[in-house]
């Protein structure tokens, strides 16, 4: 798998599920969350102004996703919203690894680029690092519609959350789907 592919399967509508350990407190929390994956040309505005963000020639992009997110952490019942872009820019040297730019939504933060790469069963594993934190991520496919989550942050104050996150996909199909679908209408 390339992170093109990963994009493209990750597009839709999910239904998500995490549940988080606070170790420092020894608390859990669950959060549910309907989040909306879009794959953005590598051409369109949001793409070039990320990329310009964190001065990578948009020329070099290799694919972009915009995720949108709506949900409610079990403890508080507070309604979370927002949206981020990602662009990926795959090594030219080895094309399972790459930069992933994330939009950064606060003026004050300097933008650092996570680090990402595939592991030998498919799985995209993501590693983003600053001065205050450590944050690695395990995203992979148990099926074209069930999407699994496993990550670790840990703060410079020793601060620690581990989650695992289910994601079940609501609507729109994967690439494979929709042409098994279009055959399987065609031949009825």
């Amino acid at each position: 798998m390339n992170i093109e592919e990963f994009f493209e399967l990750s597009a839709g509508k999910w239904f998500s599920h995490r549940t988080s350990q606070h170790l420092a407190f020894n608390q859990s929390e669950h959060s549910k969350s309907d989040i909306i994956i879009e794959t953005l040309a590598i051409d369109d505005p949001e793409v070039i102004k990320l990329c310009q963000q964190y001065k990578v020639n948009p020329s070099s992009a290799s694919c972009a996703a915009k995720i949108s997110w709506n949900g409610t952490m079990e403890k508080d019942q507070v309604k979370h919203s927002g949206s981020t872009v990602l662009v990926s820019v795959t090594d030219a040297d080895n094309p399972a690894e790459g930069k992933l730019l994330r939009e950064i939504v606060d003026a004050d933060k300097t933008p650092v680029a996570g680090h990402y790469k595939f592991d030998s069963d498919g799985a995209l594993i993501l590693t983003i690092e600053d001065e205050t934190m450590w944050l690695e991520e395990r995203l992979w496919f148990a099926s074209p519609n069930l999407r699994m989550r496993v990550n670790v942050l840990k703060s410079v104050g020793g601060f620690s959350i581990t989650s695992f996150t289910s994601e079940i996909r609501m609507g729109g199909f994967p690439p494979a789907a929709k042409t098994s679908e279009a055959a399987n209408s065609v031949s009825s």
